[in-house]
């Protein structure tokens, strides 16, 4: 028995024997021919996957394994080895460290199968081992070369009929309500969506939710370009997770965006001018008349009063209305705010938020909460932040499996429904097993018996006719694991002591600032854009050096940071594997993997280029990376930024598993609820502690809304 026929077996003690044939006649007639264990697994993975429940990994190891028996069967069928008129060198061979054993060995196969040395067997196995070393190179060449990464594209389709398409094009449809049916949607060769329906009834708030790269954000953009068919007299404003800046100016940039109101203005003062230069002719103050109750129907007139209000609740007016500033000279933060106030103004339609919470501080999500919850149209937002749902949405559309499904209520609503719908269909699916079972038995026992033909039949049909029932599956558990092989320090850990701090030498950021933290630790800072708290986590890192005082690190202290801004952090031309391969050499790929694997970024996704990733997924690879070196101390800043739900909730428990100190800011309550023991507040150049809580800190937030006229 050959030995690849003893593997097979034992890795796959279930095969099937067509199966198990099928795949000894590939190896039996081409083993001669495959080069590599690359070429196996090519020409026999694929079935294998299909036969247990290994992953691609552990098949690719088996191919590997059987590739090695090929090769040693067709060593020991040649003939008794001869001594050899001319040597062989092997020197080319063994300076290439990167390569395998198995190149030598074709090499010592086609030297030692016969008598004298075949000089054109030789020659022909040199100059495939010398191509093969080729390939290689060039392939690793145009890895690491700089030219521009050409990433995949999305791209939408969707059945229409005659009629609607003839509703669209008169005109005559004048109803807010968007339905489209029987869509697809794919990013590059994946498809995201499959036959899908989506429902938006005018006036309602909905939440779409889902896991990390299933294609929320890909399906927002569909909508948006109306790739997907939207009325053409609903008008659309779409505020993406990352806002680009150009050379408007700031406060230009938010009064454009309301285009109506804006094109009706113009119009007003095109026609008064005709009429003070006695052009007029006579029509003017028909149109003048019309365009006014225009103006009255959308209230025009309080729209300075509306524009106040939006750039006062994002705490954007003192640095806007007072200087004219152009949108490329903001920061992401800013860029965010400044791209909600535009489409809060402009009052589309059709509101479409990508993440609109990632850049906002909890001050401005709570007023963001209270401004949307009495907004009259059409809202579609994807986000993260479960309490930000529970007080903005009234529905939810999750994405899952390729189909979307609508659920009524918020999202803690969602969730007690979706459970009941999963009971339901299991109880349901194993009823029908049941059914059908006992049908089944009926037609065995009566199927050859001639009585009874008519009611075999008529159990055939009907269990032709039953529909298809699939038993309840659940979502793959997200797991993120901190590790804390570390021994335990003794205080003083980290520590600030009358820190004094200031980019600019004649105005501090901070006075007197005296914190310290230690392995126990679990504190979060909060506060507004712009009062310094990544400013105390870099002076807790040691990255900024006080004008005064002392900062005091524990000399076995190694901490771990994870950046708001780790994107930038993380080189995009690459994939995940060679993005630690390069940070820290010295490990296998099946290490990398493992360590990959731990985030969430398994299979294929590893070998993507990181810069085709969801924003989630790159979340993950960061978060790999910066476990890697095994820290003891953590400074995470707005560590949930793009993460879907469950991942947070697992970030939650692994940071609550966590043996090590934990600082972090972030502006997710349910992170914050459920992981921090201090909260500290960062304004006014000081860090308090605030007793109460988060609790406490929202009511003092209310009551400021309360007090400035903002709600």
């Amino acid at each position: 028995m050959a030995a690849y026929v003893q593997i097979l077996k034992n890795e796959f003690p279930q095969i099937d024997s067509e199966l198990f044939d099928y795949i000894t006649g590939v190896l039996d007639s081409g083993g001669s021919d495959f080069e590599d264990g690359d070429e196996v697994f090519d020409a026999i993975g694929d079935v294998l996957q299909e036969v247990g429940d290994k992953n691609e990994d552990d098949i690719r190891e088996i191919c590997f394994q059987m590739f090695n028996t090929l090769q040693l069967t067709k060593c020991d069928s040649g003939q008794q080895q001869m001594l050899l008129e001319a040597p062989v060198q092997l020197s080319q061979v063994s300076a290439d460290a990167g390569e395998t054993t198995v190149d030598v060995f074709i090499l010592f196969y086609y030297a030692f199968s016969d008598d004298t040395v075949d000089a054109k067997k030789l020659e022909k196995a040199e100059a495939k081992l010398k191509a093969k070393h080729e390939r290689r190179n060039e392939k690793d060449s145009q890895k690491s070369s700089s030219s521009p990464l050409v990433l995949e594209e999305a791209s939408a389709s969707q059945a229409s009929s005659k009629k609607e398409n003839r509703v669209d094009s008169s005109g005559k449809n004048r109803s807010y309500d968007i339905r489209i049916e029987n869509f697809d949607v794919s990013f590059g060769e994946r498809c995201l969506l499959l036959g899908a329906e989506l429902c938006l009834a005018s006036g309602r708030r909905y939440g779409l939710i889902g896991r990390n790269g299933l294609g929320k954000t890909t399906l927002l953009k569909m909508l948006a370009s109306r790739s997907l068919r939207v009325p053409l007299h609903i008008s659309i404003l779409h505020v993406e997770q990352e806002v680009a800046g150009d050379d408007t100016v700031a406060l230009q940039s938010v009064l454009e965006s309301d285009t109506v109101r804006e094109e009706l203005l113009k119009e007003e003062c095109t026609l008064n001018a005709h009429i003070a230069n006695g052009t007029a002719d006579g029509l003017e103050s028909v149109r003048l008349s019309e365009m006014y109750a225009k103006l009255e129907e959308i209230e025009a007139d309080k729209a300075p009063w509306l524009l106040m209000c939006v750039l006062a609740g994002l705490y954007i007016s003192a640095v806007v209305i007072d200087v004219c500033v152009y949108c490329r000279e903001f920061s992401g933060g800013w860029r965010m705010r400044l791209a909600l106030a535009r489409a809060l103004f402009a009052r589309p339609d059709l509101l479409l938020l990508d993440e609109p919470t990632n850049m906002l501080d909890v001050r401005a999500i709570l007023w963001l909460e209270n401004y949307l919850q009495t907004w009259q149209s059409t809202i579609l937002v994807v986000s993260h932040d479960r309490n930000f749902l529970n007080a903005v949405v009234t529905d939810i559309i999750h994405l899952h499996s390729q189909r979307l499904e609508s659920y009524r209520g918020d999202y803690e609503n969602f969730i007690k429904t979706k459970e009941d719908r999963l009971k339901n269909q299991q109880r349901e699916y194993e009823a029908q097993l049941q059914y059908r079972e006992h049908i089944q038995v009926f037609i065995d026992r009566f199927r050859y018996n001639a009585n009874r033909a008519a009611q075999v039949q008529s159990k055939l049909k009907l269990l032709e006719k039953l529909p298809e029932l699939k038993p309840m599956v659940k979502e793959s558990e997200a797991v993120l694991r901190f590790p804390d092989n570390f021994e335990k320090l003794s205080p003083p850990i980290l520590q600030l002591d009358e820190v004094e701090f200031g980019y600019n030498p004649d105005q501090r950021l901070f006075n007197g600032l005296s914190v310290s933290a230690d392995l126990e630790s679990r504190i979060c800072i909060v506060g507004e854009n712009g009062a310094g708290k990544s400013t105390v986590l870099k002076l807790l890192m040691g990255e900024l050096t006080p004008v005064n005082g002392t900062r005091y690190a524990h000399r076995n202290l190694k901490i771990g940071y994870f950046s708001q801004h780790h994107v930038d952090q993380l080189d995009l031309n690459v994939c995940s594997i060679e993005l630690l391969l390069k940070r820290f050499p010295g490990h296998t790929e099946e290490e990398y993997r493992h360590q990959l694997g731990g985030y969430g970024i398994t299979g294929e996704l590893a070998t993507r280029p990181v810069a085709s990733l969801s924003g989630g997924q790159k979340s993950r690879v960061a978060f790999a990376q910066m476990t890697m070196p095994c820290p003891n101390f953590y400074i995470l800043d707005e560590p949930t930024n793009h993460l879907d739900m469950e991942t947070i909730e697992a970030l939650a428990n692994a940071l609550n598993k966590f043996r090590g100190g934990v600082v972090l800011v972030s502006h997710d309550e349910r992170l914050i609820r459920m992981v921090c023991k201090e909260l500290w507040v960062c304004e006014a150049g000081r860090v308090q502690r605030v007793d109460g809580g988060f609790d406490e800190y929202k009511d003092i937030l209310q009551e400021q809304f309360r007090r400035e006229g903002y709600l």
